[in-house]
């Protein structure tokens, strides 16, 4: 056996289903759509066996972009999971053959609630073909396994059908990386979406900041006590002036100048980077890489509020 031809041939045949089940969209599935994006309720996604796991992952993909869904297991529903099913709701039911035993009785009962039904088939003359409101009638493929039974190719294309129709509605809301990342909050991209640069920032007693008019030492000390690497220069009005950095007061170590003798002003460079609080965190990280920094000033209407590292950002996964 060459196993790499016979594993090729998988995504062929495979590949073949995803063709022809593109090319069979049709009104019905303008209508499916049309259904879920006026759906005042939640899409209920139900299948038995293999189709119940494609259920499982599609209702997961709904509810990421924006559609609220769930996946309803068939036989659980039999025994009162049907009660999770309004009138407002759109069920869609998996089923190659239209005769899973477990979906097949449930559907009356999908009917007596008033929820909008929506079939996805293979087989145009069967029960839930006939039962549903609207019916996608999946074109004629071939299974990829050997003996043409394992649901593999069916399986593949109602993945695909579902995911076109969930990433369509997503489009249709107006959804955008914002509302995406709301609903990924614990991710990477939702990370950089969300997070400002007052949620990561040291503020208040943890920041960094010492009066123009004090002498060096005092500058040297809350570099000490604070451990942020700078220490941010302001006036009587909280106004940014300046910063001295770890770097700075090494420098001048180097050069052997007596550094208890100098003021604040005497070694702090003017004009440093800042940022406004409301800023996204992604925002600073990009400034403070762009600059080859590693802190940034935080500003609230001109006044220094705190202090934010490239530590603090990357610490929290956001990597640019």
């Amino acid at each position: 056996m060459d196993r790499l031809a016979e594993g090729r041939k998988v995504f062929d045949v495979e590949i073949t289903a995803l063709e022809r089940t593109r090319d069979a969209l049709d009104e019905a599935y303008l209508k499916i759509l049309d259904l879920i994006t006026d759906c005042q309720g939640k899409v209920i996604i139900t299948g038995m066996g293999k189709p119940g796991h494609i259920a499982a992952k599609l209702a997961a993909t709904f509810a990421s972009l924006g559609t609220p869904a769930f996946r309803l297991h068939p036989a659980e529903a039999m025994h009162g999971d049907l009660g999770m099913i309004s009138s407002n709701d759109v069920v869609i039911a998996i089923s190659f053959s239209g005769e899973s035993d477990e979906i097949v009785r449930i559907l009356p009962n999908i009917k007596i609630i008033g929820a909008a039904l929506v079939g996805i088939t293979g087989n145009p003359n069967s029960t839930l073909a006939k039962s549903s409101d609207i019916v996608q009638i999946l074109p004629k493929f071939e299974e990829a396994c050997y003996l043409g039974l394992a649901p593999t190719s069916s399986t593949t294309a109602a993945l695909c059908y579902g995911d076109s129709l969930a990433v369509v509605a997503s489009g249709i809301y107006g959804f955008k990386d914002e509302n995406y990342a709301v609903f990924h909050p614990a991710g990477s991209l939702g990370k950089k979406l969300i997070l400002k640069v007052e949620d990561l920032m040291s503020k208040g007693e943890k920041n960094a900041k010492v009066h123009i008019n004090l002498p060096l030492k005092e500058a040297i000390i809350e570099l000490s006590k604070k451990g942020l690497g700078a220490v941010a220069i302001v006036n009587d009005e909280e106004k940014l002036l300046g910063i001295i950095t770890d770097g700075d007061l090494r420098r001048q170590l180097e050069k052997g100048v007596d550094v208890y003798s100098l003021k604040v002003e005497d070694i702090m460079s003017q004009h440093p980077e800042k940022i406004e609080k409301d800023k996204l965190a992604v925002e600073a990280l990009k400034t403070l890489k762009e600059k080859n920094i590693s802190c940034l000033v935080v500003t609230e209407a001109e006044r220094v509020i705190g202090m934010i590292r490239l530590q603090d950002i990357i610490g929290v996964g956001i990597i640019g």
